[in-house]
């Protein structure tokens, strides 16, 4: 197996790790799973920046590294919507979650019909900034309750300085990566319409 395989099953690991690290009885338990989601996110870019400079694109990575990438992001999303123990006013808003699920069952859905004719395909490059959207919003959020623990204690001024601006810079987040999720599912469906021409 190529190391961008190998970075790509690392990224699943990973997804396991942190959803571990998480629910840890620690002091700094929410600090470390942020750290091991941003280690993971980064193999998202590392396994396709060697993969294309080694010219080793295989079908393989086509498949496991979106796949990778969705339980990743969807493990991070219903954490950090779902976890009673997050205080309300830290808590990301359920509803983005359902909406980048929905997304990615939708798109995963694409690639079952395609694979069912026999082709593969592979993420698009709007697809990846949506990708990048959602990592800085998970991280954002999760670094609002990071700063509450002593690890990260020293980002706590940023969020409670003044609490309508912060409040307002989440908001923005939401609605821009939740904008961008949609527009990339509706694109990624659009360029590949000629799946459905049988409907």
């Amino acid at each position: 197996m190529n190391l961008p395989n190998k970075l790509t099953l690392s990224r699943l690991v990973l997804t396991g790790v942190f959803v571990v690290c998480f629910y840890l009885p620690w002091t700094n338990a929410i600090s470390i799973a942020m750290i091991v989601f941003g280690i993971a996110s980064a193999t998202d870019y590392f396994d396709g920046q060697i993969a294309r400079a080694r010219g080793i694109v295989t079908n393989f990575g086509k498949l496991f590294d979106p796949l990778a990438d969705k339980i990743l992001i969807a493990a991070a999303f219903i954490l950090l919507t779902s976890d009673k123990t997050i205080p309300q006013e830290l808590r990301m808003p359920a509803w983005i979650a359902i909406v980048i699920l929905a997304r990615e069952f939708f798109v995963t859905g694409i690639r079952l019909v395609a694979a069912g004719q026999g082709a593969v395909l592979a993420a698009e490059r709007l697809g990846k900034h949506k990708m990048l959207w959602q990592i800085l919003t998970v991280i954002y959020f999760m670094m609002r309750q990071a700063s509450t623990e002593p690890l990260f204690s020293f980002m706590r001024p940023a969020f409670t300085s003044n609490p309508g601006v912060e409040q307002i810079v989440a908001s923005a987040i939401v609605y821009f990566t939740t904008l961008l999720t949609l527009v990339s599912g509706f694109s990624y469906f659009w360029k590949n319409r000629r799946l459905f021409d049988d409907a």
